[in-house]
């Protein structure tokens, strides 16, 4: 038995370990597109503050681990999958000629790449992505403390990107299309709490801003020493400038200068590849849940996949590395036969930006007729929602509350009802734990006198 898995990331690494305990004699080709040995792309902002090597990122830290598995580590590009044939078109960096991979089991893991907006000057030297190694490289060479940065995007991967960013000291400023930060996981109130504790650690944020154009800077001015002494006697004595070789053009007309301009305006699943396949396509694939595609010899993990949703039990592509493991563990047990379904994967979000943890899980922005709690402590950086289906918890948001994180979660997953609990909890929400206690572990609520 062949198993072939597309992408080397946190889903195709998983998947490869758990086929190797699963089935100790199989053929497992893990085929990755960069020539590093498979890392976390969550990883790069501890790399960008020297928290650690690049060998730091890597996703399993025994040099040996891939060899010792008898898991096969192949580079190249797929570009073309044919499930009649079972075979994968590859496209080697070194060699022009494709090569074939035949398999007897597939898995695709092949992850998401970062959304190109369309502005003009977005291909220009010194505007990047920070999503590879071989990006971190070009951060860490191009910036140094004082370099003027300008960083679009402040959603979930964009406010990692900041943290990194502001650590190594840069003049920082952030461009975000939204009316506030990690729209996609805050309401306005956590979102502009974000944004203010931001502005008091030093960074430069503007929300509801857009970049309509990206400029290269004209070449510093030329003519030599007879040029410059013709400017000095004709009254042009001024300092010299420090120029920057970038320059940011915003929708409202305001300029931004930069030495460094980094995209982080959202990721697409890779899908390219599979077209003229017959794989059903969506936003990613699309599974059941076992996450099998529509071949039944080929299933689907991680960022590309549509997996369920644990809240809502719709299918959708949850770009988060928790998620991605789940994937590749249970791919890999349906792969192997052991058939186990996937209840789905709780949205979860944790962020520590600047010494500040905000997070959200489930359905934070809440359920049609539903009930919630909110208490909101600006002065503190601190806030707490709370959003109920009867007297069940379905979501959560909070901000500068480290201590809930776990049982936030806990409840949501759970699924418990809370009774009196939670008319509790609207008097005073910091009994979450007691909540989560007496809920699960059913003992009688104690009311506070």
């Amino acid at each position: 038995m062949r198993y072939v898995i597309i992408g080397a990331g946190p889903a195709g690494v998983m998947a490869a370990q758990t086929l190797r305990e699963l089935a100790p004699s199989a053929e497992i080709v893990l085929v990755g597109k960069e020539k590093e040995p498979p890392y976390s792309r969550m990883a790069i902002p501890y790399l960008l503050t020297d928290k650690i090597s690049e060998s730091g990122t890597y996703l399993r830290k025994a040099d040996d681990f891939y060899q010792t598995h008898n898991i096969q580590l192949l580079q190249g590009q797929v570009t073309r999958l044919d499930p009649q044939q079972k075979q994968i078109h590859l496209q080697h960096d070194t060699n022009p000629k494709q090569e074939t991979l035949s398999y007897d089991k597939l898995l695709i893991a092949s992850g998401a790449t970062p959304v190109s907006p369309p502005i003009p000057g977005i291909d220009a030297p010194g505007v990047s992505t920070c999503w590879t190694l071989e990006d971190a490289r070009q951060i860490i060479a191009g910036t140094q403390p004082g370099s003027k940065v300008v960083l679009m995007g402040a959603g979930f991967i964009g406010c990692i990107i900041l943290e990194s960013l502001a650590l190594r000291n840069v003049d920082l400023t952030v461009v975000e299309m939204g009316d506030r930060m990690v729209p996609r996981m805050m309401n306005e109130k956590a979102g502009n709490l974000l944004k203010q504790w931001c502005i008091k650690k030093g960074v430069n944020v503007l929300t509801s801003a857009q970049v309509s154009t990206i400029h290269s800077a004209p070449a510093p001015q030329q003519g030599g020493i007879l040029a410059s002494l013709k400017r000095l006697f004709a009254g042009a004595s001024e300092p010299a400038q420090q120029s920057t070789p970038l320059r940011v053009e915003l929708a409202n007309g305001q300029s931004l200068p930069a030495d460094l301009v980094i995209s982080a305006t959202g990721v697409r699943s890779n899908i390219e590849f599979l077209t003229g396949s017959g794989i059903e396509t969506d936003q990613g694939i699309r599974v059941n849940q076992f996450l099998q595609t529509s071949d039944p010899n080929i299933w689907a993990a991680g960022d590309v996949a549509q997996g369920r949703d644990f809240s809502t039990g719709e299918f959708q592509v949850q770009a988060i590395q928790p998620t991605s493991v789940e994937h590749g563990k249970l791919a890999a047990r349906n792969m192997a036969g052991t058939p186990t379904p996937h209840r789905g994967s709780i949205n979860m979000n944790v962020l520590d930006t600047l010494g500040l943890i905000s997070c959200s899980f489930g359905l934070w922005m809440g359920v049609e007729d539903g009930d919630n709690i909110e208490r909101y402590w600006p002065e503190a950086f601190r806030y707490l929602n709370l959003q109920f289906r009867d007297d069940v918890l379905v979501g959560a948001s909070c901000v500068g509350m480290t201590e809930h994180v776990g049982v936030l979660r806990g409840l949501i997953q759970s699924e418990v009802p809370l009774g009196p609990w939670k008319d509790a909890l609207k008097k005073d929400p910091s009994r979450l734990m007691e909540a989560y206690l007496a809920s699960t572990q059913g003992a009688a609520l104690r009311s506070k006198h």
